[in-house]
């Protein structure tokens, strides 16, 4: 049985202090982590500062990484500097990253070996565009950006991977993918990983859903087979409405 996930990301949203007010009120509602995991993907400059509001269980997550060590890279983060500030997840290649900041899969594939290698798990995000799904190559699409995210990575490495499918036409739009189409994406994804590695790192494989993930549809996407959880967008930065989602199961 895989246990729920839900992450919230704040994309470039909320200074220090108000992230902290953020986390402590959701914190505060009682969420059940017996129930579900969570946690919160700030930018950079809050990290260290929202850790200290988190208990071993919560997640924290940098939306980003280099792929180097160290060096003369102006604006860049390394994993070992998310780490050294209590982070232990990232999110790599979510489709702004992509799409606005032109990363290749190749240069995900690089973050992906190097997250994973210094003891992080990834969040590896990947989804269609809206041409893609009315040409009806959302599946080649997805599973085409898996194959190269995850190239060459080994078994033991894989079991840090987590996998978010976002719909890029559903990602602040308002707009978000049928339970039906995004447990079909989602049952695919499984299928794929199970043929790249092995049905058991397939059962164990977190499948998130992303794209305009709100209260109102969060219990209708849980009770899909294969959707594991969720990364959630604009959502996040309300308290009540991110509460909501946590408590999806009561």
């Amino acid at each position: 049985m895989r246990k729920p996930l839900i992450i919230g990301n704040w994309k470039m949203n909320l200074t220090v202090s108000e992230g902290v007010n953020l986390v402590k009120s959701i914190i505060d509602s009682g969420v059940d982590q017996l129930k579900v995991d969570y946690g919160f993907a700030p930018p950079f400059v809050a990290l260290s500062e929202i850790k200290k509001y988190l208990n071993d269980s919560h997640i924290l997550a940098a939306q980003n990484i280099y792929f180097e060590d160290s060096g003369a890279y102006t604006g860049e983060v390394s994993a070992d500097m998310i780490l050294s500030v209590g982070a232990n997840y990232v999110i790599l290649g979510h489709s702004e990253r992509r799409h606005i900041f032109k990363e290749s899969d190749e240069v995900i594939n690089k973050k992906v070996h190097q997250a994973v290698k210094k003891g992080l798990t990834v969040v590896l995000c990947v989804g269609e565009l809206l041409e893609d799904r009315e040409a009806g190559c959302e599946t080649e699409t997805v599973l085409r950006q898996i194959a190269l995210g995850v190239k060459d990575l080994g078994p033991d490495h894989m079991k840090r991977v987590v996998i978010a499918y976002e719909p890029v036409w559903a990602i602040g739009t308002g707009k978000t993918a049928s339970k039906d189409d995004a447990e079909a994406m989602h049952r695919a994804i499984r299928g794929f990983i199970s043929k790249l590695y092995s049905e058991n790192i397939a059962k164990d494989l977190k499948i998130l859903y992303g794209g305009s993930v709100k209260p109102e549809n969060i219990k209708d996407l849980m009770s899909a087979e294969n959707i594991d959880g969720a990364l959630v967008g604009g959502a996040s930065l309300n308290a009540e409405s991110f509460v909501k989602i946590l408590k999806f199961y009561e």
